[in-house]
């Protein structure tokens, strides 16, 4: 049903194969008449993200927040959850797509309304490899209205199983105290016990849910102050550990792991509007990971990148690969539908729809199902379709 070069539309979800396809669609105009349809994924030259390894004095800082407040695994975190998602709630988030996802968590209204936080990054213990748990990370960075003091990013650990949810504070300690992160964290990825967070222009901060520490300050305040630690209120603060630093020019909008191949890989790429920057090609690549999680590098720290490929379309907000397909999740606007590009190695991507403000993706490989959530206040959703 697809020929080399030529764009497909899904308009149904498929159970079984994706290339089992019904009604075939025209890909449509969007944003303006700025056609946004897709092209063919190409190899392209992986050494603009080599990562470097930048741990600098993490460790010691991190060490000295152990010797001053009290541990938290991650199960308690979970356990002493204190927001409540509606599994299957009523949501505008899907607008025209039909049928509806098979699956989705709507957040309490509090943080579906918020025009301070806005949801970014997912990533679920399936892809972390756990199975004593089953719970999702979101990351959420801070932009709100008019003059406020930076809050930086948090990260909501979600229980499957309960429902519950609690946000944490990522931060970065420096010598006994920590400040707040001030970047977009477009995207998560969760490998054992560490969770890597895009930073857009600098490379990947890695953050350890063995490293989560309970603090009781006051909600205005940052750090140790007055002899006492303090998170704008929340109860709960992760410290970064690690970070691996961009060494060419290159973006990092998302991440994702792919556990079906091996090694494993971790995944991350490029957000482009071409609104914003006419003619540039967004890129996603993937690095081996270590049997421990951590990037595979050389005596010399560097990182490089296994695979690149040019993105087929523009203004994709995340990427996974899974058994040998890639998922692009790709935005329209904050009222248009999105959509799900499916591409197969060598062949053109398959499109189907999505909901509208769709972000960053991640699998739950047992349930064969493909996660994202959406951003815009109002329409905040963490939904799941088949792979």
């Amino acid at each position: 049903m697809s020929l080399l070069g030529e764009t497909v539309e899904v308009d149904h979800w498929s159970s079984g194969s994706v290339g089992a396809v019904a009604t075939l669609l025209p890909f449509p105009k969007r944003d303006g008449g700025i056609r946004m349809s897709p092209s063919l994924m190409t190899g392209t030259d992986p050494g603009p993200f080599q990562l470097r390894r930048d741990t600098r004095d993490l460790p010691q800082a991190v060490g000295t927040l152990a010797g001053a407040l009290p541990a938290r695994d991650l199960a308690t975190v979970l356990a002493k959850a204190n927001r409540t998602a509606v599994r299957k709630g009523s949501t505008t988030a899907f607008g025209s797509m039909a049928p509806k996802p098979a699956d989705w968590y709507c957040f309490d209204a509090g943080d579906n309304d918020t025009t301070d936080w806005y949801p970014q990054g997912v990533a679920s213990s399936s892809e972390a490899g756990h199975k004593d748990v089953q719970a999702f990370a979101v990351t959420w960075y801070w932009k709100p209205d008019g003059k406020a003091t930076e809050r930086g990013v948090r990260v909501s650990f979600l229980n499957t199983a309960t429902r519950k949810y609690r946000h944490v504070l990522l931060v970065e300690p420096k010598g006994s105290s920590y400040n707040p992160i001030n970047i977009h964290a477009g995207g998560v990825a969760w490998y054992g016990d560490l969770l890597y967070v895009a930073d857009t222009s600098r490379g990947i901060r890695v953050f350890d849910t063995r490293h989560i520490y309970e603090v009781d300050g006051d909600d205005d305040k940052i750090g140790l102050k007055g002899g006492k630690y303090h998170a704008f209120g929340y109860r709960y603060v992760m410290p970064q550990v690690d970070f691996w630093s961009a060494t060419g020019a290159a973006r990092f909008s998302f991440a994702a792991v792919d556990r079906t191949q091996s090694p494993h890989l971790l995944v991350s790429g490029e957000y482009v509007d071409p609104a914003d920057e006419p003619g540039r090609v967004g890129r996603v690549v993937r690095w081996r990971l270590e049997a421990d999680g951590t990037l595979a590098a050389g005596a010399d720290g560097l990182a490089p990148a296994a695979h690149a490929f040019t993105l087929p379309a523009a203004k994709i907000q995340g990427a996974l690969s899974h058994e040998g397909r890639w998922y692009l999740s790709q935005a329209a606007s904050a009222v248009k539908n999105g959509s799900l590009l499916v591409v197969a190695d060598g062949q053109a991507p398959q499109v189907r729809k999505f909901p509208v403000g769709p972000e960053d993706l991640t699998c739950w490989i047992e349930k064969r199902q493909l996660w994202s959530l959406t951003e815009f206040r109002g329409r905040r959703v963490l939904f799941a379709v088949p792979v």
